[in-house]
C-alpha cells in the first residue's frame, strides 16, 4: 500500500530547513495558531497545539516527499514546484501534487541573463546559444513557446559563473535583487517565470482525520493571507453621500452601515474592511464628501 493511502491521524507539512522561505513559512503557520516542539536534530517539529507536524527538508525534496506520501502539504518556491511538475508532464504523466495557495512572500523571478556587452532584441537571439540553468524543463518550455532552438547546459549550482568558465554563453537563473548578476558582468534580458512561495498538496482524497485538518488549515491560511494588507476603516457620513463614499474605498468587503443611536440627523456610521492599502488620499477624499471621525485600524485575524 502506498504511504499516501495509509490511515494517519496527524498531518505532515514539509518546510524548507534553511533558506529564504524557511522563516516566513513557519511564521505564517504560527499566525494560523500552530505551535511546535523541535526535535534535537532540528529535522522534525511536533505539533503541540494541533495534530500537525513539520518536516524540515531541502526545498527541492518537498514535491517528491508529497508524491511519495511522506507529507500531505509543503511550502515551496513556485519555481521548484513548476520545474518538477513540468518534468513529470514532459514524461507524459500527471503531477501528483497541485498548487493550493500563493503565499505572498519569497518573490523572485526566473530570468535569462546575458553578458553586459550584449543586446537582447527578441528571443530569436537565443538561437544556437548555450544556456546554463538549474531549471532545464522551464527553460525548455520557454524556448519551445518561442520557437527557438538552443543548447541547455544543466547545472546544480553556481550557474552565474558558467559564461566566465566558458561552459555556456548565457544563463537562466533565479533573480531577486540582481546584485549577483552585476557581480558576474551579466544583465537580465527577459523573465520567463514570476515566482513566490506556494503551498502545494497531494491530489488525494483522504478518508481520515487529515482531510478535516487540511480544510481547517486552509481556512486559517486564507484568513491570515486575507488580512495581511487589510485595514478596518471607520467613519461617519451623511446617508445621502454613501454611494459616493463607497466608490472611493479600496477593494474590500461590503461595508456595514449603522444608524447612530439617538441621532436625529441623517448621519450613519460606516465600518469597512479594505484589503488594499488605505492612504492619505483616500481619507482626504472621504473628508471632502463630509465624512468625519475617520479611523484606520489594523486587522489581526479574520474568519469568514
Amino acid at each position: 500500500m502506498q504511504a499516501s493511502l495509509q490511515t494517519r491521524d496527524r498531518l505532515r507539512i514539509a518546510v524548507q530547513k534553511s533558506g529564504r522561505l524557511s522563516e516566513n513559512s513557519q511564521e505564517l503557520l504560527a499566525k494560523c495558531g500552530l505551535k511546535f516542539r523541535t526535535s534535537r536534530d532540528k529535522l522534525f517539529c511536533y505539533g503541540e497545539s494541533m495534530p500537525i507536524d513539520l518536516l524540515l527538508v531541502r526545498d527541492d525534496d518537498i514535491p517528491g516527499l508529497i508524491a511519495q506520501g511522506v507529507c500531505e502539504l509543503g511550502f515551496v518556491g513556485q519555481n521548484v514546484a513548476r520545474e518538477q511538475a513540468m518534468e513529470v508532464e514532459l514524461a507524459g504523466n500527471k503531477p501528483s501534487f497541485v498548487e493550493l495557495r500563493e503565499l505572498g512572500f519569497g518573490h523572485c523571478r526566473l530570468s535569462i541573463a546575458i553578458p553586459q556587452e550584449q543586446s537582447f532584441e527578441s528571443p530569436s537571439v537565443l538561437g544556437g546559444r548555450r544556456i546554463a540553468t538549474s531549471y532545464p524543463n522551464l527553460l525548455q518550455n520557454y524556448l519551445k513557446q518561442q520557437s527557438v532552438e538552443a543548447s541547455i547546459v544543466t547545472l546544480s549550482g553556481s550557474v552565474e559563473i558558467a559564461p566566465k568558465l566558458g561552459t555556456a554563453d548565457l544563463i537562466c537563473d533565479l533573480v531577486s535583487s540582481g546584485a549577483t548578476l552585476v557581480a558576474n558582468q551579466l544583465k537580465e534580458a527577459t523573465v520567463i517565470l514570476e515566482s513566490q512561495a506556494v503551498l502545494i498538496g497531494a491530489e488525494t482524497n483522504y478518508q481520515d482525520e487529515r482531510a478535516e485538518l487540511i480544510e481547517l488549515l486552509l481556512r486559517r491560511l486564507d484568513g491570515v493571507l486575507r488580512v495581511r494588507e487589510s485595514k478596518l476603516l471607520l467613519f461617519q457620513i451623511s446617508r445621502s453621500r454613501l454611494s459616493e463614499a463607497f466608490k472611493l474605498l479600496p477593494r474590500g468587503d461590503k461595508p456595514c452601515i449603522y444608524q447612530l443611536d439617538g441621532s436625529l440627523s441623517n448621519e450613519v456610521s460606516v465600518q469597512a474592511v479594505c484589503h488594499e492599502a488605505i492612504n492619505w488620499k483616500h481619507l482626504e477624499e472621504l473628508k471632502a464628501l463630509g465624512a468625519h471621525t475617520l479611523l484606520v485600524l489594523p486587522v489581526e485575524k479574520m474568519l469568514s
